[in-house]
């Protein structure tokens, strides 16, 4: 009976010194995971500060579609689909909730080149020209004043109300657009609509050296 007992205990004792044992070693490689995981982010922070390419959300546009949306979603992005060739991320941006991201890459070839943002749509003009002027304020203040700005309304008669303001806007006849240009790119600012439905901000951020790539590719095509 006693020797059944000790039996027993020795048993227990091992296995209780073998879950202990598994449960650290695996603190222990998690931490390593997640050390690994950081020196990798560091890295990369790093990699992306010193790009000499136009960035969005600090982040350079450039390098392969995966790599770019991996750094967006760590931005907070999340992936939502494919359309037209452009891959759509989802996310807060400039103060801005859900904004839709577009993802444009150089044709044939695995290279972001340029991003569209659309603003959440709004209903009253008031609203909508608050965003065009709160973002262009921003842009300003970030990038100096536009290298372009036009702001005008396309009709026969100027709108006499922000209600004629806003069908304007619907019906394609408002032009307001600012485009600040940088030492790496151009930065546009404007306002869209979407086939008399719907008014929203658009801003687009084009890389300078992959839009030079683009040009080279259209000229080799002539």
């Amino acid at each position: 009976m006693k020797k059944l007992f000790l039996s027993a205990l020795i048993a227990i004792l091992c296995l209780s010194w073998y879950y202990y044992f598994m449960n650290d070693s695996k603190e222990v490689i998690n931490e390593e995971q997640k050390e690994t995981v950081l020196n990798i982010k560091d890295d990369d922070d790093a990699t992306m500060e010193k790009s000499t390419h136009l960035k969005f959300k600090g982040v350079p546009i450039d390098g392969k579609l995966d790599e770019f949306k991996s750094r967006m979603e760590r931005k907070g992005f999340k992936h939502i689909g494919t359309q037209d060739n452009a891959e759509i991320l989802q996310g807060d941006f400039a103060d801005f909730k859900e904004c839709t991201i577009y993802v444009t890459t150089l044709d044939n070839k695995d290279l972001v080149s340029k991003i569209s943002v659309v603003f959440p749509e709004q209903k009253q003009w008031k609203y909508l020209y608050g965003d065009y002027k709160h973002l262009k304020e921003l842009l300003t203040e970030k990038y100096g004043k536009p290298s372009a700005c036009t702001e005008k309304f396309q009709f026969f008669h100027e709108p006499r109300n922000d209600n004629e303001k806003m069908d304007y806007a619907l019906l394609g006849g408002c032009q307001y657009e600012s485009r600040f240009t940088t030492n790496n790119g151009e930065i546009i600012l404007w306002i869209e609509h979407e086939r008399s439905l719907s008014c929203f901000i658009m801003l687009s951020y084009k890389d300078k050296d992959n839009s030079n790539i683009i040009r080279e590719h259209a000229k080799d095509d002539l």
